[in-house]
């Protein structure tokens, strides 16, 4: 069979990888370069972890995610993730630390527990007096995203996959499983997988009852001097605790040290829309981590990354099948972690035809 995957950033590319392995002829078009870092994936690196609320579904997935990882490290002939471990650190009862806690315990996943004194003197970024507790879990760390794209591409240019770079696809029909490209051009093919992230609506433009696109930024910071070991050595930070739904990633993989926040996005209709950062957001999500991270006002902001991002309601996967063509979108927020399953789960829905079982598995429902 042969397939058109539209988007190179990690689900498409997962899935280029998983159809070539298949034994079928597989062209991969991205409007910008692989990687692309205006794409969701397309950063420097993201978070890996087990911890997920209990009963989501998602973490009885997170073991196959895992598993398909390790499948693309020993194809790729390297391994590019930071298995450095996760902390989360709980300020309020029921903030979502905790509920990542009480999930690790229904998935029996390790993890210790620390006071905040404890807390502190092992990791003294954090401010004790400021959190109820932190727990620490050897298994996550940081994925290097784009190391991952530039070693998918070279890895199916080597083996027989049509890579087209700076090709951006225009209008899909997907009756008869051609695309057009902005110079004019047209593919065909025998089915088409669409993952072009936030930009699917503009190729798809029924679907944004179910997809809503948002506008979030990203702040690279320089921690202070005297901090600057300690972070190195440290785990991730999933969550700071309270309302924030704030992350941390060290430095890692030649890339500096970033902080994220959920609070920080805007809902807009267009993935292209202000991706230019504006005065001051890198300060002000650099704020918003204090508490627990103590002294913030002493990390230099050196970067600002804007990002787009689809989301649906429930925030979980998403799929939808039209005539020759199937449209996946992961990236509701913690879709990177899955990419590598994803994109095996979509070689077989392609392969079978069962994409009722993908879109269960999407949403997490079965096993």
């Amino acid at each position: 069979m042969n397939v058109i995957v539209v988007g190179a950033g990690i689900a498409g590319l997962s899935t280029a990888w998983s159809l070539v392995k298949a034994g079928h002829g597989v062209s991969i078009v991205e409007q910008g370069p692989i990687p692309n870092p205006l794409a969701a994936s397309g950063d420097h690196h993201r978070i890996i972890r087990r911890a997920y609320r209990a009963g989501t579904g998602y973490g009885r997935l997170i073991t196959e995610a895992y598993e398909a990882w390790d499948e693309m490290w020993t194809d790729l002939g390297e391994s590019h993730l930071d298995a450095r471990g996760f902390v989360c650190i709980s300020r309020e009862p029921g903030d979502e630390a905790e509920e990542y806690r009480e999930g690790l315990e229904e998935g029996k996943f390790p993890f210790e527990l620390f006071e905040p004194e404890a807390a502190a003197e092992r990791w003294p970024f954090l401010e004790p007096r400021t959190f109820r507790y932190a727990y620490v879990s050897p298994e996550g760390g940081a994925l290097h995203c784009r190391k991952i794209a530039s070693g998918l591409a070279a890895w199916l240019r080597t083996n027989g996959a049509n890579v087209y770079e700076h090709s951006k696809v225009t209008a899909i029909d997907p009756e008869t499983g051609r695309i057009v490209l902005e110079s004019g051009e047209t593919m065909q093919a025998d089915r088409l997988v669409v993952a072009a992230g936030a930009w699917v609506l503009k190729l798809f433009p029924e679907l944004d009852g179910e997809l809503k696109t948002y506008r979030t930024a990203l702040a690279y910071v320089e921690p202070p001097a005297d901090l600057k070991a300690a972070w190195e050595a440290a785990p991730v930070v999933l969550d700071v605790g309270g309302a924030v739904d704030g992350y941390v990633i060290p430095p890692s993989g030649g890339a500096g040290m970033k902080f994220g926040s959920g609070l920080h996005k805007v809902p807009t209709s267009d993935a292209d829309w202000n991706r230019q950062p504006v005065p001051g957001e890198g300060e002000a999500i650099r704020n918003l981590f204090s508490p627990p991270i103590a002294r913030i006002g002493e990390y230099r902001v050196t970067e600002v990354v804007t990002c787009a991002y689809t989301f649906t309601d429930d925030e979980k996967f998403f799929a939808y099948e039209r005539g020759k063509c199937l449209v996946v979108s992961a990236c509701s927020g913690h879709g990177y972690k899955f990419g590598a399953a994803v994109g095996r789960r979509v070689t077989k829905a392609v392969a079978y035809g069962d994409v009722a079982g993908l879109k269960k598995w999407l949403r997490a429902e079965v096993a």
